[in-house]
């Protein structure tokens, strides 16, 4: 099929956009002009999502169920007027330069690389060894499902509350459900990392019969893994409001916790599941219900291990031993730039 080519102006950038037509979404006829559409319509509330993040795109050029790749380097023929971040790769030993998607132009001009998937670090490319989040990755191993991933959720809803401290939940647009603790106080990884896998651990022994805090596939069947792992500088998650590579152009979307309860209560899966254009109807109805776990500063608490309650540090009297002191920064010399890591 020869390639065909419309080009488009946004926002004063001259872009070139290829195949509109190509279907990227077999079973049901998703165009990869509808991939773009999704992007731009959504864009005013997903680009604060990606503002600032390194980017990690999941591509699909020949659509889902085709060969993909993941790209963590920017593509050298990106245009000048697209951010990129040095970021120190201490797998790759060297310095790998990401794209930063800052705004529409860039988010059109990665999309139309067939980009379905955008994945973005915890931390700030500016502040690297600090994330501004706490993750739970929930993910049921068959038979379960997001039904069983909303009764975990809200057990990790209701610990963190009883600390004080506010939650959010999103589908990740494939099985399960993830669930954000804000932080944005400066937190260290060395930090957040071991917090999230005692409390996980607790979680398993208070819940052996749903939850599971390890990994390996044979003890994960009928049970809902809570994935802390996630929690590292070098791993990237699934933003929200990115498209999955699924049958259907299912979305990462961030939901209420009262819809969390209403699937639970009615034990219906689809009651979770949302595609793009869905998406758009419920931004138009909600705006970003995520929109909190940029903004709200919240203190990494203590931990009770015996409730799997996070405490507040202030109403501890002696220091938690689960909970590593953050070791100091590295010192930057200001004629350099900073060494990250992905």
């Amino acid at each position: 099929m020869p390639r065909r080519e419309t080009i488009v102006d946004i926002e004063g950038r001259r872009l070139s956009l290829s195949n509109l037509e190509k279907v990227l979404y077999p079973e049901t006829g998703f165009t990869k002009g509808q991939v773009i559409d999704y992007y731009v319509r959504v864009a005013p509330m997903l680009l604060p999502h990606l503002a600032g993040r390194p980017l990690t795109v999941k591509r699909y050029p020949d659509g889902v169920g085709e060969t993909f790749f993941y790209e963590k380097n920017c593509p050298r023929q990106h245009p000048e007027w697209v951010a990129t971040a040095p970021i120190w790769s201490e797998g790759n030993h060297r310095w790998m330069e990401y794209c930063v998607v800052q705004n529409l132009p860039s988010l059109v001009w990665a999309a139309n690389l067939a980009s379905l998937e955008l994945h973005t670090s915890l931390s700030m490319a500016s502040a690297m060894p600090h994330p501004s989040f706490l993750v739970f990755d929930l993910d049921p191993g068959e038979p379960a499902n997001i039904v069983q991933c909303c009764r975990v959720a809200l057990w990790v809803r209701d610990a963190f509350s009883r600390s004080g401290l506010r939650t959010f939940a999103k589908t990740s647009g494939s099985k399960g459900l993830q669930v954000y603790v804000p932080l944005n106080s400066g937190v260290s990884y060395e930090e957040t990392k071991p917090f999230a896998h005692q409390f996980a651990l607790s979680l398993e022994r208070k819940h052996p019969e749903l939850v599971v805090s390890d990994m390996k596939k044979a003890l994960r069947t009928g049970k809902v893994l809570v994935d802390w792992s996630q929690n590292d500088e070098h791993k990237t998650t699934v933003c929200v409001y990115s498209l999955r590579a699924r049958p259907h152009p299912t979305v990462s979307t961030p939901v209420s916790w009262a819809e969390v309860s209403r699937c639970l209560q009615s034990n219906d899966p689809a009651k979770l599941e949302f595609t793009a254009p869905q998406v758009l109807e419920r931004v138009e109805r909600h705006g970003d219900l995520f929109a909190p776990v940029l903004t709200l500063h919240q203190q990494l608490p203590d931990f009770a291990e015996s409730d799997a309650t996070p405490r507040r540090a202030q109403d501890i009297s002696q220091p938690s031993t689960m909970r590593k002191r953050p070791s100091p920064e590295r010192k930057r010399s200001a004629a350099t730039r900073s060494r990250h890591s992905a």
